[in-house]
């Protein structure tokens, strides 16, 4: 495991998930509801901005390795679970909602790695679908932690039309890579029988 910047910025993003996730345990005489909007917001503000910087400096420092390729996603995937989870449990996305974004996480992943392993990666590779639907996503949290208004904006109305929208966007990814797939799962299920 090769200790480099970016992969130091993704065990960090790790590491924040607890941190994010005790926020919304601490007493309201120690942090308001304010606060505790703010706090959350920030830091899986500053998670987005530290995957987007890992990867930029990976490339940038010719510092990328096979562990941090698989860490990433990884770190990624968790604290959008852990958001996701929090935002179920205060009533703010659906959990139907919720289990279609991390269902697909999973069910990508998981079709990622069957294809490494019959060397044809490339075919589920992230394509700009994906890119939509991870920014969508990523501002659907933002705007649903915060909760108040910004600006005069309501955050709630934008975050809940935004996390519908990525919801979509993730069924869509997820029939893209699959259907990206499909000759290579054929031909394997032909080839065993």
């Amino acid at each position: 495991m090769p200790l480099n910047i970016p992969n130091l910025l993704t065990w960090f993003r790790i590491l924040m998930i607890p941190v994010f996730f005790s926020v919304f345990y601490v007493s309201d005489e120690t942090l308001s509801l304010h606060q505790k909007h703010l706090f959350s917001t920030a830091i899986f503000w500053l998670a987005a901005i530290t995957d987007w910087l890992d990867g930029y400096l990976a490339r940038a420092l010719d510092q990328g390795s096979a562990f941090g390729a698989f860490l990433d996603p990884v770190a990624d995937k968790l604290m959008v679970a852990a958001a996701l989870i929090v935002l179920v449990k205060l009533g703010l996305v659906n959990d139907i909602i919720a289990f279609i974004i991390i269902g697909r996480e999973i069910t990508i992943s998981a079709l990622r790695e069957w294809m490494a392993q019959l060397g044809n990666s490339k075919s589920v590779a992230v394509s700009m679908l994906g890119k939509f639907k991870t920014a969508f996503q990523m501002l659907a949290i933002l705007f649903l932690l915060y909760q108040e208004p910004l600006f005069g904006i309501s955050t709630l109305w934008w975050g809940n039309l935004l996390i519908y929208l990525a919801a979509v966007l993730t069924l869509w990814s997820m029939v893209y890579y699959l259907t990206l797939a499909m000759p290579q799962i054929l031909e394997k299920s032909r080839n065993q029988n």
